[in-house]
């Protein structure tokens, strides 16, 4: 029976490995023919740090509780029972085979059958959780809504299997005497399944060990195949998308435009022949893997705050569209298929492409359309951005729906850039093909023309500082200052803003920090304009200032800026140092938290009515501060609290998971046509939680919170006692002032 049972157990997975081998080929040479990008390998000991504690610990994965710890214990338990695999294979060869040295201890046969167990655990669990979460009752609302279900139920299926088949071979091995760990109860499964087997008798159990290692073998050869053709490719492919992250994560800066693997350099741009993504194969290899590696899981999609209010946007739907795209045109890219020329009647193709696709029925309309089936000459001929009519891969209505709030990057379990890939599809549609919603023309006018999104005159930036009953100091007037105070367009211009400009500057006289600032010299970092995609004015406004505060800074050692705007804070911290300008910036919060706990500033007057506070996405998971406003809350809230409820109170989604207020990614200057208002939507939760107050720490988000309680109050459901307000006006108020 021996040989037999080797032949049939080596074909077929010579087979499986040869039909695994040549998809894994081909998907190397389709990432490979992506576009260079730089520093994906550098500072490699952080990189595999990073590698251990997101892939082998699996923290990002068991943030997401219940589910999260499911997929962890399968995960180490696939880990452990490669082992079993090792087994199966050298009894093909070795009825009494075990692994040398460790494959008769005790502890080793244990957590064998522990994992086994808890990934049968696992899979019951991820089996309940697809039900409560299933598509066709929720709706948009499962985080499922729109993945492919048929292959998860498979996997499902096939995992199954895999731990059915182990434990009735070990069982049988226990009852034909072969079994590593003999009558040990230490494999406590095993014996369970040899107890049950045992009245068959010892024959049986002989003809039972032989089918159920070759099935075994089958299934895990079953899966390996299954795993390259499906979703579940992340498998091999998460660890490789994890080691060549973004540094430190993929939020804060955004990535240059690169041509041949090196920053675009507008002034003298070359003979560069696009900007941005136009086609998908512009994208980089790193952008072919992400979308390669996408789980499906749909954890950005919960998370994303416009198809939470609904929008078209979906960052996974985003992903999958431009994996199946690649998948379905890379007979064009790497296959040696001839593109089809003008002589192909495309919407004709495409009458008949999206005809067929609609028969399918797994077309999520949500994305802009269906999708465009198979690899004919429709997807040669597609552009990457289109309407329905064109066939365009990505709808525009789904390109400038997103805030880039990092929310999908954030939650990502394998690492995608979903932004950045938003973004360079954006700088794509602006500065090649000119085509952005009309309102944000106004506003690059405005930049161009004006240095401030507002076009408001550029002599009027330090009106803010009138009333105040000390002087505020410009640089060249005094070389006695520690901080560049870096004002900001919306705290110069926003009337609401303009309070908190004149409560940081009061706070920090107070203090008896010295400061200064720019004044006209000042000019917007740019934001706007790169989040936008129009990398030509951001270069251009971005430039200027980096040349504005190294002439203000002088010889200085330690260049400190101090900025109110979190957009500005993440522009100057992480951006300008690719043009040559690196300074020392901190956020307002964290220098007036600091001034509190060194006793220049006392809270004396408690907060009444109860304080929430909201995260700006920019300042929180952009650049992990989370703590210096919540602490400079605490320091006239928890102490001097009054009465019942004056205290603060968290929203439901705080922190990293905090909701954007819509202004990001330029949505600021934008209609928000579709679905519900974010603002609304981030409003109501705020108003939910009972606070009279509610602080943020950004200018955009005092304008969109605001703008959210003014139509609530006009509506008569929230009274005139609840405020929006900078965390610095809170405390300035707080000190009696």
């Amino acid at each position: 029976m021996m040989w037999w049972r080797l032949i049939i157990g080596l074909a077929g997975s010579a087979v499986a490995i040869a039909i695994a081998g040549r998809r894994v080929w081909w998907l190397y040479r389709l990432i490979s023919s992506g576009q260079p990008s730089t520093g994906r390998i550098r500072n490699i000991g952080q990189r595999l740090r990073t590698e251990v504690r997101e892939v082998i610990g699996q923290q990002r994965l068991i943030r997401w509780s219940v589910p999260g710890w499911a997929h962890a214990f399968t995960f180490w338990g696939f880990l452990i029972l490669g082992l079993t695999i090792v087994e199966a294979y050298g009894a093909l060869f070795d009825k009494d085979f075990h692994v040398p040295i460790i494959g008769r201890w005790a502890i080793v046969g244990f957590l064998e059958d522990l994992f086994a167990v808890a990934v049968l655990a696992g899979i019951v669990t991820f089996a309940i959780l697809r039900r409560r979460q299933d598509p066709a009752k929720l709706d948009r609302s499962s985080r499922f809504y729109g993945s492919h279900l048929g292959a998860a139920w498979q996997i499902l299926g096939m995992i199954f299997l895999v731990i059915f088949t182990l434990l009735v071979y070990r069982g049988a091995q226990v009852n034909t005497g072969v079994f590593p760990w003999g009558d040990s109860w230490w494999t406590f499964a095993s014996r369970l399944t040899a107890l049950a087997l045992e009245p068959l008798g010892h024959t049986a159990n002989e003809v039972i060990e032989t089918v159920f290692i070759l099935a075994q073998i089958l299934v895990i050869m079953g899966f390996l195949v299954l795993l390259v053709y499906s979703k579940h490719l992340h498998i091999a492919l998460a660890p490789i998308n994890v080691l060549t992250k973004r540094e430190p994560v993929a939020l804060g800066a955004l990535l240059p435009i690169e041509a041949d693997g090196k920053p675009v350099d507008f002034e003298d741009p070359g003979d560069v022949e696009t900007f941005g993504r136009g086609k998908i194969e512009d994208f980089t290899w790193k952008g072919m893997l992400d979308f390669a590696t996408c789980t499906e899981c749909g954890r950005c999609q919960s998370q994303c705050p416009a198809w939470n209010t609904g929008k078209p946007l979906s960052p996974k739907l985003v992903i999958m569209d431009l994996r199946d795209h690649l998948f379905a045109k890379a007979p064009y890219i790497i296959g040696g298929a001839e593109r089809p020329g003008a002589e192909v009647d495309l919407k004709a193709l495409l009458r008949d492409a999206q005809a067929k696709d609609a028969q399918a029925g797994h077309g999520v309309p949500e994305a802009g359309f269906p999708r465009i089936v198979g690899s004919g000459p429709a997807q040669a001929l597609r552009p990457l951005v289109g309407t329905a009519e064109e066939g365009g891969v990505i709808d525009p209505d789904v390109l400038w729906s997103c805030t880039t709030c990092g929310a999908c990057v954030e939650q990502c379990p394998v690492d995608i850039e979903h932004v950045d890939h938003i973004v360079d599809m954006r700088r794509y549609q602006v500065l090649v093909e000119s085509s952005f919603p009309a309102e944000a023309g106004v506003m690059l006018r405005n930049l161009e023309s004006k240095g401030n999104p507002w076009g408001a005159p550029p002599n009027t930036r330090t009106d803010w500082t009138k009333g105040l009953d000390f002087p505020v100091p410009r640089v060249g007037e005094t070389d006695d200052w520690e901080y560049l105070f870096w004002v900001g367009c919306a705290g110069a211009f926003d009337d609401r803003a303009k309070k908190t400009t004149q409560a940081v500057a009061t706070l920090l006289h107070e203090a008896g920090v010295s400061f200064a600032i720019l004044g006209e010299g000042e000019t917007c970092t740019g934001d706007p304009a790169r989040r936008m995609g129009n990398e030509f004015v951001y270069q251009m406004l971005a430039k200027q200032n980096v040349e504005t505060l190294g002439e203000a800074f002088g010889e200085r050692e330690t260049k400190k800026i101090v900025a109110t705007c979190a957009h500005c804070f993440n522009t100057l911290a992480n951006e300008y140092p690719q043009l040559g300008g690196s300074f020392e910036v901190i956020h307002h919060t964290q220098l007036l938290a600091r001034l509190v706990a060194d006793g220049k500033l006392t809270p004396v007057r408690p907060i009444e009515g109860g304080v929430t506070y909201h995260d700006p996405c920019y300042l929180g998971r952009h650049n992990r501060v989370f703590s210096p406003p919540r602490e400079l809350i605490a320091s006239f809230t928890v102490d001097g609290a009054t009465a019942e409820g004056d205290g603060f109170v968290e929203m439901g989604r705080f922190a990293e998971r905090s909701f954007c207020c819509g202004a990001g990614g330029a949505r600021m200057w934008m209609e928000e046509r579709i679905g519900k208002r974010i603002n609304i939507e981030r409003t109501e939760e705020a108003i939910g939680t009972g606070a009279k107050t509610i602080a943020v720490a950004c200018p955009f988000c005092l304008t969109m919170l605001n703008d959210g309680v003014t139509q609530k109050r006009s509506a008569g459901e929230v009274g005139d006692d609840v405020e929006v307000v900078d965390v610095a006006s809170v405390l300035l108020r707080s000190l009696g002032k």
